[in-house]
């Protein structure tokens, strides 16, 4: 009967291996695990539990006697007996290997406890960035582009015989790095091979732990090395330049956050860059949404309401990479392009420091990727409450 459950139990080992690689391979490709990929997870996890209690149950059923005359079943008396070991002692071969199948140690998966199926994992910003912009691959270190810096334009109406007029352009050669983002984390090699959910688990957050830290590039880089440069590098954006006195002196409130995006929306049509996003902090978006007229009535619509996040008509990104009390307004499909040389790529190694010694594996998430803000006028970007 034992024999059966644990032929079982190996039969659902072996499809959670596979349904973690299904999962692995979804979020590479789509940035989440599908409903169906996850329920079967779940459900697969239940019935190894269940098959686990009733392994438990009939090693219950033992009897004190029985156990005596199992006699001594520790480590030592299992390597004595063992075949490979009457070979050492009896000069057959010059050493010998034992694998001790510990299953305590490794307590995650294998404790017979009233496990609830999945993990309980830890916050995940929903990543929006990156998905607004150009993107293009690079098979190089590096990118250059020539940047317009000024254009005289001198067009006009000429008459017969008369010189036509001139007209200018200054440019600039831009080189910018491609920077890679990484991080590792260690696991012992029985976890690897014992528990597939949780390995395949935690490869997923380390790639969401890389994509975590592009999404905050995007918009904070510095572009000192090895940074990405970001939308609010200096250089890369067009200062909205509005004190509270300017804002006084146009007839509108330094405290009303709704006169300052306006304003800047304009600013960003009159420079015929019209804004197709405006990106704020999550915090400053809620104190917007939960605006309400004198009579109590929210300006942005009724709590249940599930239209898109908008301002004048531009769409709101609210990001946790935008710091609080900030804004940027910008015509994305024109500002910039984002760049990937290399996808997330997961590496495991047995071989790195003293892992071989200690029975550890390294995991290695790495990205490599970059992004050029090729028109800061595009960017308008400053204080959502200016001093």
């Amino acid at each position: 009967m034992t024999e059966e459950i644990m032929k079982g139990l190996e039969a659902i080992e072996k499809k959670l291996a596979d349904q973690a690689t299904k999962a692995e391979a979804e979020f590479k490709s789509l940035g989440k695990i599908s409903s169906d990929t996850q329920t079967a997870i779940d459900n697969l996890g239940t019935k190894q539990r269940e098959l686990a209690d009733e392994i438990l149950q009939l090693k219950q059923r033992g009897t004190a006697s029985a156990e005596e005359e199992k006699g001594d079943e520790s480590w030592g008396a299992q390597f004595v007996k063992c075949d490979v070991y009457k070979a050492f002692a009896g000069g057959q071969q010059q050493k010998a290997r034992f694998e001790v199948k510990n299953t305590v140690t490794n307590t995650v998966g294998n404790t017979f406890a009233d496990r609830k199926p999945g993990i309980v994992s830890g916050a995940a910003r929903i990543f929006t960035l990156e998905m607004l912009l150009a993107s293009l691959p690079t098979s190089s270190n590096a990118v250059e582009y020539v940047k317009e810096n000024v254009f005289t334009n001198s067009a006009a109406e000429t008459a017969e015989g008369v010189a036509k007029p001139e007209s200018g352009i200054t440019t600039t050669l831009v080189t910018e790095p491609v920077a890679t983002i990484a991080h590792w984390i260690k696991i012992s090699k029985q976890l690897a091979a014992d528990n597939a959910a949780l390995a395949a688990y935690i490869n997923l957050r380390m790639v969401y732990g890389v994509n975590l830290r592009v999404e905050n590039q995007i918009i904070q880089g510095t572009g000192v090395a090895p940074n990405m440069s970001g939308f609010t590098k200096a250089g890369n954006f067009t200062a909205h330049g509005y004190t509270a006195a300017a804002l006084n002196a146009l007839g509108l409130s330094p405290t009303n956050r709704f006169d300052l995006i306006g304003k800047i929306l304009g600013d960003c049509q009159v420079a015929d860059y019209p804004a197709d996003a405006i990106v704020l902090n999550p915090a400053d978006w809620w104190t917007l949404r939960l605006t309400k007229d004198t009579t109590g009535r929210y300006l942005l619509g009724e709590p249940g309401d599930s239209a898109v996040p908008m301002l004048f008509g531009v769409p709101v990104v609210a990001s946790n990479a935008m710091t609080a009390d900030n804004v940027l307004a910008a015509s994305l499909a024109n500002a910039a392009t984002f760049y990937n040389r290399k996808g997330v790529v997961i590496e495991l190694s047995d071989s790195d420091s003293d892992n071989f010694t200690k029975n550890l594996v390294t995991i290695r998430a790495e990205r490599r990727c970059m992004l050029a803000v090729e028109r800061p006028a595009a960017v308008i970007y400053g204080d959502l409450t200016p001093a």
